[in-house]
């Protein structure tokens, strides 16, 4: 075949089309950190966990020196504040100049404001490290409770359903859902769980359905017409086991860290939590003893993915993408990763990140109370996110009212 200079001038225009996106990309990620330089970004995320809340603020000593980025970190009870707050601005009209830059979310109050269009977006796979995000081996990072995210937020933080129990003083942690109640029942006061108004007592209510339902296939669909007759056996269960619980289940914590000083003072001998590393976690800062550990049920527990979102009306877009890409970073995922820290699972794939990222998790030392991913075992699905809302509301009517 013979080269002809069309050949060329053909070529050289394949070339050019294959070659702007990355340009492209490059030059509109140069113009996002020079616009985000000196702007402040208003995180709006839950203040309940002390350690968390150190984590956060690490990252904005981290933001301010290498970016000049202002994170201020707005401690919430319930992420469903920033969410009615975005509401309220758009039904006020205000389009633009929002409080709310940055909001850690998913789960129901993700779905409320995707569907209402009250998100940024898409914009998560225009971050430069979500390309080392591992969207095959953990599917969770780009579907949030059966929900797709196509791009309106970006992963930063994993967990996974885990029971903590002192080996000192349990040596064989009940393995199933009805052995737990059996245990209690044998035990009484000895565990408990948070609040169901509190993210983990609805999740623990949540993982005790999947092991009840005859098909937990069902739970990844709309509660709608199915949720009285699949939710029954759930109600049967915790029937029997509150009257076990801790203060005969009249009073319950308010949050995680609550429930692990009862654990420590004695009071409780098992205790739920949303992080793998919190016994790890824990006796690395003195929270919980040496002996403390973890475990899964034998049929599996469930994971997700925690986001960061930008809503619509944010003030500061610019410096609220920045934020969400080093969240994302080998940086801040080794710190995330690492027990003495917070001991969360990282959202990326290890194996895609450059050498000289790996580095930060390769710093990461052995730490006692650290389960092995087989020790972990099965990861179940979340379920759709109208099971979480009527679960919860439902036991609040039927155990508060």
């Amino acid at each position: 075949m013979k080269i002809t200079r069309r050949h060329f001038v053909a070529a050289a225009a394949s070339a050019a089309v294959l070659r702007p996106p990355r340009a492209r990309a490059q030059a509109e990620w140069s113009q996002t950190l020079a616009q985000a330089r000196g702007k402040p970004v208003f995180f709006n995320a839950w203040g309940g966990d002390e350690r968390t809340n150190a984590f956060i603020e690490w990252t904005a000593t981290r933001l301010r020196a290498e970016f000049g980025i202002e994170l201020r970190h707005v401690r919430l009870r319930d992420t469903a504040e920033a969410v009615q707050r975005v509401i309220a601005e758009k039904a006020a009209g205000r389009d633009a100049g929002g409080a709310v830059d940055l909001v850690w979310i998913n789960g129901p109050n993700f779905v409320a404001m995707k569907e209402r269009g009250l998100l940024f977006g898409p914009f998560a796979q225009a971050l430069p490290n979500f390309r080392y995000v591992d969207t095959v081996g953990k599917p969770s990072t780009i579907v949030d409770f059966t929900v797709p995210v196509e791009g309106y937020a970006a992963p930063w933080r994993m967990a996974q359903i885990v029971y903590v129990y002192d080996a000192a003083r349990l040596a064989n942690p009940p393995r199933s859902i009805p052995a737990l109640r059996d245990w209690a029942l044998a035990n009484p006061g000895r565990t408990t769980h948070p609040a169901v108004r509190n993210f983990l007592g609805a999740t623990f209510l949540k993982q005790a359905l999947f092991e009840l339902v005859v098909d937990p296939a069902v739970l990844q669909r709309e509660a709608a017409t199915v949720y009285e007759a699949t939710v029954a056996p759930l109600w049967r269960w915790y029937d029997a086991l509150r009257p076990a619980l801790w203060r005969q289940g009249r009073q319950f914590p308010d949050s995680g860290p609550a429930q692990r000083q009862l654990l420590n003072d004695g009071e409780i001998d098992l205790m739920v939590s949303f992080n793998p590393a919190e016994a790890a976690v824990s006796i690395a800062n003195e929270l919980l003893p040496r002996t403390a550990r973890v475990y899964t049920m034998a049929a599996g527990s469930i994971g997700n993915t925690s986001f960061v979102a930008i809503p619509y009306n944010a003030a500061n877009r610019a410096a609220a993408m920045v934020a969400s890409d080093f969240l994302m970073g080998a940086e801040a995922q080794a710190r995330m990763s690492d027990p003495r820290q917070l001991g969360n699972p990282s959202v990326l794939d290890i194996a895609k990140l450059p050498d000289e990222a790996r580095r930060f998790f390769a710093a990461i030392p052995p730490i006692a109370g650290m389960p092995t991913q087989a020790e972990l075992g099965r990861v179940l699905p979340e379920p759709h996110p109208s099971w979480m809302t009527r679960i919860a509301a439902d036991w609040e009517r039927r155990y508060t009212g």
